[in-house]
């Protein structure tokens, strides 16, 4: 199993990501990748960049290196009409959209109703490419009635390395979305969700061995390879489509 992408990571714009995105394409470009998704926290998370950086990802290269890069957005959902922390009119111009959970902006608990209601809002979101982390435990939803809505609205279910380090009580429920996003067709991502070096060049090996033990098809992985990835960028109208299926294929 490899992939030839890392669509979910951090740069040292949030104060406890800890490198630069020269040093996380460096260390992409050493693992491989043919491309990597800049995917930092949107305002609403407390140490966030400004909403400014956002709206100024132009200034940035399309490859470091070798590597291709997709500029973009971790959102926030901040209530459970899964409403998100970046103006429709800045999501439209991102690269890549990964929509998640955190407790800054929705703390405590949610029912699985709650929860429900929260990512069928979501999908109904035409902005958003990806759904991140999604396998806590403290906001639990029924997979198989809204993977089957992921699927119906070309949302990517992410596969998250980082929530075996951090969220270690929602590896059994990843376990059982996975098994959902394979019954119901849904594609999905295998990300790092690193916010340093290390984490990007350690966080994929467990995904790797969740999708082996159910042998889970590469045609629904996303990152799996460059065709793939070119294909769901052009599935989402995102304006880079053309310029990545250059460089890449």
């Amino acid at each position: 199993m490899q992939v030839i992408a890392d669509l979910h990571t951090h740069t040292l714009c949030a104060s406890h990501a800890f490198h630069t995105a020269l040093e996380m394409a460096a260390e992409a470009e050493k693992l491989g990748y043919r491309a990597m998704a800049l995917t930092d926290h949107a305002p609403a998370m407390p140490d966030s960049p400004h909403i400014w950086h956002f709206g100024n990802w132009s200034t940035m290269p399309r490859t470091i290196g070798k590597v291709a890069m997709l500029y973009g957005a971790e959102v926030n959902v901040m209530d459970t009409k899964g409403n998100l922390d970046l103006p429709d009119r800045m999501l439209a111009v991102q690269d890549w959209v990964v929509a998640s959970i955190h407790s800054p902006c929705i703390p405590g608990l949610l029912t699985e109703k709650e929860a429900n209601r929260l990512w069928l809002g979501v999908a109904e979101n035409p902005y958003v490419d990806c759904i991140g982390h999604s396998e806590q435990q403290h906001y639990r939803y029924d997979y198989d009635l809204v993977t089957k809505a992921f699927a119906r609205n070309n949302k990517v279910v992410e596969m998250n390395g980082n929530s075996f380090q951090v969220r270690k009580d929602g590896i059994a429920n990843m376990q059982a979305l996975l098994k959902a996003c394979l019954k119901n067709g849904c594609r999905i991502s295998l990300d790092t969700d690193a916010h340093s070096i290390r984490q990007l060049r350690e966080n994929m090996n467990a995904l790797f061995s969740l999708v082996e033990e159910i042998d889970f098809p590469q045609e629904l992985i996303v990152n799996a390879s460059v065709e793939n990835l070119v294909a769901e960028l052009k599935r989402h109208n995102r304006g880079c489509a053309q310029e990545i299926g250059g460089i890449l294929l």
